[in-house]
């Protein structure tokens, strides 16, 4: 089976299990959606739980932009653009991760695939602050623990999550444009691990929470 095959067969089955979760993905729905037979689903992947499973891998593996650089150059750069392609794919996989997670109380052998993408997420996040620490950009060293360093990691990618999961459900929790929140995440996580912003940074967080205040209502003072 080719690359361009098998990846069809993995986004078909993405698709059902999004809509269907895990009871209703048959065999027979993903391969009329893949638009192949059962019997070629069989015959690559074995059983369906080893093709949801495979499924389940293929979307954690690594996008573009999902990975933060070995040797860090600007922080608050290269953490925007790693977060905003994490906020993005999530967002696109929205549907797919909510049903996921209604299923793991029912199916807890899912769990090392539900967490594969996030566990990987966080190490390579806490990897990154080590090297922060190690090449001088945390002005006061001493001045976080590891348990505050570790405290930051979980709150930034529990922001993130957060936002993609809940932005069109809870409205009124993220009242600042995606771009806006993504930047202040990132700032705020930079700032509580000592490192300094670059004064561009700083002054387009200052514009952006100036532009983003809504007006005061007509007559007040």
């Amino acid at each position: 089976m080719t690359d361009d095959h098998r990846h069809r067969i993995l986004q078909a089955a993405a698709r059902v299990y999004a809509q269907h979760g895990w009871r209703g993905s048959t065999t027979k729905r993903i391969a009329e959606e893949a638009g192949v037979n059962e019997v070629t689903l069989f015959r690559h992947f074995g059983a369906k739980d080893a093709l949801l499973e495979q499924m389940m891998l293929h979307l954690t593996e690594p996008k573009e932009g999902m990975t933060l650089p070995a040797v860090p150059g600007d922080p608050a750069a290269e953490l925007e653009g790693w977060v905003r392609a994490h906020h993005t794919e999530m967002c696109a996989r929205r549907p797919f991760i909510r049903q996921l997670v209604s299923d793991l109380q029912e199916h807890p052998d899912l769990h090392p695939c539900a967490t594969n993408g996030p566990n990987s997420a966080t190490s390579q996040l806490r990897g990154y602050v080590e090297r922060l620490h190690t090449m001088g950009f945390v002005e006061h060293h001493d001045s976080t623990s590891v348990a505050d360093q570790s405290a930051a990691v979980t709150m930034l990618m529990g922001a993130v999550f957060a936002d993609s999961m809940n932005r069109d459900l809870m409205p009124e929790m993220f009242p600042q444009p995606v771009d806006v929140s993504l930047r202040s995440y990132v700032r705020f996580f930079l700032r509580g691990l000592g490192v300094s912003l670059p004064l561009a940074t700083v002054a387009a967080s200052d514009r952006d929470q100036s532009s983003s205040v809504p007006p005061s209502p007509v007559g007040s003072e």
